[in-house]
């Protein structure tokens, strides 16, 4: 007696993709439909994935970014401002990108496409951490009154987790990417949110130093609801407008700001990789400076010294300078072009004592010369190693139908 053959399940029909991007955002329920039924199917990361397929996902990543960098630079501005709310515009936007994260999270880790596991495992741990900081911050703020620093541990929950879901999108588009001019351009607009992130909370010095100092003037740029405020939790206008030392500013821009501009350098191999990262970052700051100003927000003042460290880490790494020599030289470059720019009155408060500027060098010397060892070592080599169950064709799960790459 012949054996039964097992009930095949019904291959899924998919709809013909729309024939350009503007027929399907015309169709916007049509071009979801196709996208759900064309590319949402269980998957392990390492999958195969198009070139096109790899620059639509990593596209809405940096769309995704460009909302959420746009929001908490209005955000700032506005703390500056206003009483802080929930649901105040700036919120708004950098909560829609956040959904869109969490949405391609979702997507690669149901899917596969696009990522290794370890970029994988990098967007789960970042998205979790940052949601995980939201409520914690809300709750913060709830307990401690006004608290707009951008110093706080709950806001330093949320800068790791979206440097941790940065790191693997980079690491998924780097891996993945044909090289040439569009791995390189995207690469670079994804450092460029990286470092963003990292030296956002020196921002609050640049706002907090030019409203202190148009209060002082009798010109605040504070509505009086949020003075009424701080003198009722017992902060004085100095207090909340410049909440840290004066040595916190030239001590995160270059152990914290260069320190990944030194990093994007060496993992993008681009010749002026730092260089250009900064200069695209100043000039968006520069612009919503003009955008927010028209608006009637507050203004701040420009970190140009990044640019002048951006510029010596790229030549350091040109001519292959060992941290030990191009660390000190460095710091030495910065706080010189710092001395310019403060006389100019375009600088928020820096110690400028030699045991400050000593332990800041020294410091920045140490983790560059870390950079440097972890660079050379065994396990960063095979650490840069994708990890693909994906690419196995016995892991592949049945009916998948997707070839090994």
């Amino acid at each position: 007696m012949p054996h039964a053959t097992a009930p095949t399940a019904p291959a899924r029909t998919v709809p013909p993709a729309p024939g350009s991007l503007g027929a399907g955002l015309r169709h916007p329920v049509a071009l979801l439909r196709w996208l759900w039924l064309a590319y949402v199917t269980p998957g392990r990361p390492g999958r195969v994935t198009t070139e096109q397929e790899l620059r639509w996902v990593y596209t809405a990543w940096l769309g995704a970014f460009l909302l959420k960098m746009l929001g908490s630079s209005w955000d700032v501005s506005w703390h500056f401002m206003w009483l802080r709310d929930d649901l105040a515009p700036p919120h708004l936007l950098n909560s829609a990108g956040t959904a869109v994260v969490i949405a391609l999270v979702v997507f690669h880790s149901y899917t596969g496409y696009g990522v290794d596991r370890r970029a994988l495992r990098l967007m789960q741990w970042g998205i979790a951490t940052f949601l995980i900081a939201i409520p914690i911050d809300i709750l913060n703020h709830r307990i401690n009154g006004l608290d707009i620093t951008s110093w706080s541990p709950s806001h330093a929950l949320l800068y790791i987790g979206t440097a941790i879901m940065l790191a693997g999108a980079i690491r998924g588009w780097w891996l993945y990417a044909a090289p040439g001019r569009v791995r390189d351009l995207v690469s670079l607009g994804l450092w460029l949110f990286f470092v963003e992130n990292v030296v956002f909370p020196n921002q609050h010095q640049e706002y907090g130093v030019l409203s202190l100092r148009a209060y002082e003037a009798g010109a605040t740029t504070a509505e009086q609801q949020l003075l009424d405020f701080a003198a009722s939790q017992g902060q004085t206008p100095t207090m909340f407008m410049l909440p840290v030392p004066s040595w916190v500013h030239p001590a995160w821009l270059l152990c914290a700001g260069l320190l990944s501009l030194l990093v994007a350098r060496r993992v993008t191999g681009l010749r002026w990789a730092a260089t250009t990262v900064v200069s695209v970052y100043l000039a968006y700051r520069a612009v919503m400076w003009l955008g927010l100003v028209a608006l009637g927000f507050p203004p701040s003042v420009l970190p140009l010294v990044l640019l002048v460290g951006a510029v010596c880490v790229d030549l350091a790494v040109t001519f292959r300078l060992p941290g030990w020599s191009a660390a000190p030289a460095t710091a030495a470059a910065v706080y010189g072009a710092a001395l310019l720019q403060d006389a100019a009155g375009m600088l928020p408060p820096w110690n400028w004592s030699w045991e400050s500027v000593v332990l800041v060098g020294v410091a920045f010397t140490v983790l560059w010369t870390a950079v440097d060892l972890v660079a050379r070592s065994r396990s960063f080599a095979a650490w840069r190693e994708p990890v693909e169950p994906g690419r196995d064709p016995a892991a592949v799960p049945a009916g998948d139908g997707t070839p090994p790459r």
